[in-house]
């Protein structure tokens, strides 16, 4: 009789150990699918790169997944720890996640992990769930390639044909940062830049650098590896062009010939004019190579820019390693301002010109006063040639 009662026991205590296993074991299997489908088993940190051990004095720009050594230590939400991106809002959540899987290659800027490659399918999954591609993939870089001069020589011409590439994203206005703004420093500097994506070039163009002392070094300080434009025209009709810019701002100016000549029997150039001595070209591209080597530079004719802009375009799209997208297709000559214009671009009602100030007549110059200035310039021109390898005909 006891051991029946003993052995009823022992078996309604197994039937009910075996009923809570299955119990558990159905909580457990609920509970890993609830997380997977709601998608916060993916909230877990990832491991990020360490940025704090990067020296600020490298360019940002040139910084890549291949060179980034990934840190030893996942991030934990801790204060000062970057934070991964958030995965539990349901609506987003998924593509995120599958964006994340299809990106293998990131690259860290100031502010972030940006991907190298974004494949036309996780574009389309992102804008299928309202998130904005540009926001979320582009990035702030410094320019890799910047137009340094000459002021009146056409690198306003230059920086908007070159806009109509789709491989060039620039600043609008001129930054002014080497030359004036330099102590508001380099962060400051790469905000002004537009938001690229990878594959496209940043530029600006500022042509005052081009004839400042200390631009090639602070820039060199940035990156010794930015290519360099440099815009150039004959230097008498730049100095006329100048004159006649600052003319229609200044009205009581002195005659460009006062302004030109020390002393008009003697004829001396005066060289402390700026209007003169920013077409001392040679002058300032032998302070340019003490920092950088001539193959960084491309110098661009001012006249066949106006002569010839899709050819001008051509040398222009190869220096930077662009396809040649900006061809004849896109000129036509505008008899008016005796410049090319580019044509009507599509979506738009009318062709797209330079302003006002572009195309100005210029004042008559006395033969005597042209004839003096050609000679001052004649053996810096020649020495230019020499030193850029193509004679620009100005003489």
């Amino acid at each position: 009789m006891g051991c029946s009662v003993g052995c009823r026991t022992r078996l309604n205590f197994g039937k009910a150990l075996s009923k809570v296993s299955v119990c558990f074991t159905m909580v457990v299997i609920f509970t890993y699918f609830f997380y997977c489908f709601t998608g916060l088993c993916d909230s877990a940190p990832r491991q990020m790169f360490d940025h704090h051990t990067v020296n600020r004095d490298y360019d940002i720009s040139d910084l890549t997944y291949d060179n980034l050594r990934p840190s030893a230590r996942l991030y934990p939400h801790q204060p000062g720890a970057p934070t991964p991106w958030n995965r539990t809002d349901t609506s987003t959540g998924a593509a995120l996640h599958r964006a994340d899987e299809q990106v293998a290659k990131l690259q860290w800027v100031e502010g972030g992990l940006l991907p190298q490659e974004i494949p036309e399918s996780t574009k389309e999954n992102l804008a299928a769930n309202g998130i904005p591609v540009s926001n979320t993939f582009e990035s702030k870089k410094f320019p890799q390639a910047i137009i340094i001069g000459v002021k009146k020589g056409g690198t306003r011409a230059l920086l908007e044909f070159l806009r109509i590439h789709p491989d060039v994203r620039a600043v609008g206005a001129e930054p002014h940062f080497f030359d004036r703004f330099y102590e508001k420093g380099l962060e400051w500097y790469r905000n002004l830049m537009p938001r690229t994506l990878e594959g496209q070039i940043t530029m600006e163009k500022t042509p005052s650098y081009f004839v400042t002392k200390e631009a090639p070094r602070r820039l060199c300080t940035m990156n010794c590896h930015t290519k360099l434009i440099v815009v150039v025209r004959d230097p008498v009709t730049r100095a006329i062009s100048d004159y006649t810019q600052t003319l229609s701002k200044q009205p009581g100016l002195p005659s460009f010939q006062s302004l030109a000549l020390k002393n008009t029997s003697t004829g001396l150039v005066d060289t402390s004019w700026s209007a003169v001595r920013i077409g001392l070209y040679a002058k300032h591209l032998e302070n340019w190579l003490q920092h950088f080597p001539l193959s960084h530079f491309l110098f661009v004719s001012g006249e066949r820019l106006v002569s010839d802009p899709a050819g001008e375009m051509g040398r222009v799209q190869d220096f930077l390693g662009l396809k040649r997208v900006v061809s004849d297709k896109h000129f036509y000559f505008n008899q008016t301002k005796g410049f090319p214009c580019l044509k009507k671009p599509e979506g738009s009602s009318r062709p797209r010109c330079l302003g006002k100030s572009k195309g100005r007549p210029h004042p008559q110059i006395s033969p005597e006063v042209l004839q003096r200035l050609r000679d001052f310039y004649r053996p810096f021109n020649l020495r230019f040639y020499r030193m850029t390898g193509r004679d620009f005909g100005w003489d």
